[in-house]
C-alpha cells in the first residue's frame, strides 16, 4: 500500500496500519558496523563463477587465506588456484569444510544449497554472507571506497544495493589518492610525536591542526615544500621535520594509488 492511499483513510482505520507500518520499521534488521582483520585468517567461498570472482579478489585484498569449494571455475579462479593464491578444497559442500574455518560466503546459483551452507556456519558459530540471500546472512558486504589506510564502508542495510553503489561513486569522486599519501603521512608524524612525551593536549592540538591545514591541497599538488611549511608551522620546534623522506612516505604512496 502507498503511504498516499494510507493517509487518506480515516484515521480511526488509520490507527491500525499506522501501528502496524511502525512495528515493522522498528523490527527491520540493523546491522552493527564493524571492520574485520582477515590477515592470515581462513575464508571459504563455496562457488566458482563471477560472484565469488569478485568476493575472492576482495577477500585476498584484506589477507583473507582462501578455501573454495566448487565444481567450476572462471579463468582467472582457475589461475589462482594453479598459482597457490587460493586452494580447492572439494567440489561438493560438506560439513567438514569447515573445520578451521573464521568466515563462509555461500556464492553460488542454488538457493537451497546457499541456505544449506548458511545453516551449518551458523551452527559452529561462523559468520556467513549468502549472496542476494539476507536471511540467510548474519554479516553484509558493505560497498567500499578505500584509499590507502582510508575506508569508506556504505551500506543501505542490504535495502538497495544500488543505492549504495552510487554513493560509493560519488565518494570515489570526493576522495582521491591524496587521503591515502596523507594517512601514510599522519601515521608516520603519530608514532614519533607520540614519542616525545608532549602533553595530551598538545598532542591533540598538533593532530587537529595538521588536520585541519591545507596540506592535502599541497599533497594533490605535488608540492613538497608546502608540506613541509605546514608541518614546521605547526609542529614543535624540536621536530626533525627535515628528516622525514617525504618522497618516500607521502609522494610515492599517493602515486602508487
Amino acid at each position: 500500500m502507498k503511504i498516499g492511499d494510507l493517509l487518506r483513510r480515516d484515521f480511526s482505520t488509520n490507527r491500525r496500519y499506522i501501528f502496524k507500518l511502525a512495528t515493522e520499521l522498528l523490527c527491520s534488521m540493523s546491522y552493527y558496523p564493524i571492520f574485520l582483520d582477515l590477515q592470515g585468517k581462513t575464508a571459504l567461498v563455496v562457488g566458482g563463477g563471477a560472484v565469488a570472482e569478485r568476493k575472492i579478489e576482495t577477500l585476498l585484498g584484506f589477507g583473507a587465506s582462501i578455501c573454495i569449494v566448487t565444481n567450476t571455475l572462471t579463468d582467472k579462479l582457475k589461475r589462482l588456484v594453479d598459482v597457490g593464491k587460493i586452494r580447492c578444497t572439494g567440489k561438493k559442500f560438506i560439513s567438514e569444510h569447515l573445520k578451521g574455518v573464521f568466515l563462509v560466503v555461500a556464492a553460488t546459483d542454488d538457493k537451497e544449497l546457499n541456505h544449506k551452507i548458511s545453516q551449518a556456519a551458523r551452527e559452529k558459530g561462523l559468520l556467513i554472507n549468502a549472496v542476494d540471500q539476507p536471511s540467510d546472512c548474519n554479516f553484509i558486504v558493505p560497498s567500499i571506497v578505500r584509499r590507502g589506510d582510508l575506508m569508506i564502508a556504505i551500506s543501505t542495510s542490504g535495502k538497495s544495493p544500488a543505492l549504495a553503489k552510487t554513493i560509493r561513486r560519488q565518494f570515489e569522486a570526493q576522495f582521491g589518492s591524496e587521503y591515502g599519501a596523507f594517512l601514510s603521512l599522519m601515521g608516520r608524524l603519530r608514532k614519533e610525536i607520540l614519542i616525545k612525551g608532549f602533553s595530551q593536549e598538545e598532542n591533540s592540538r598538533i593532530f587537529h591542526e595538521i588536520v585541519d591545514s591545507d596540506i592535502l591541497e599541497a599533497i594533490v599538488k605535488n608540492d613538497r615544500d608546502q608540506v613541509i611549511s605546514i608541518l614546521n608551522r605547526i609542529l614543535p620546534d624540536d621536530f626533525e621535520t627535515g628528516k622525514m623522506d617525504l618522497n618516500d612516505i607521502v609522494f610515492k604512496n599517493k602515486l602508487l594509488e
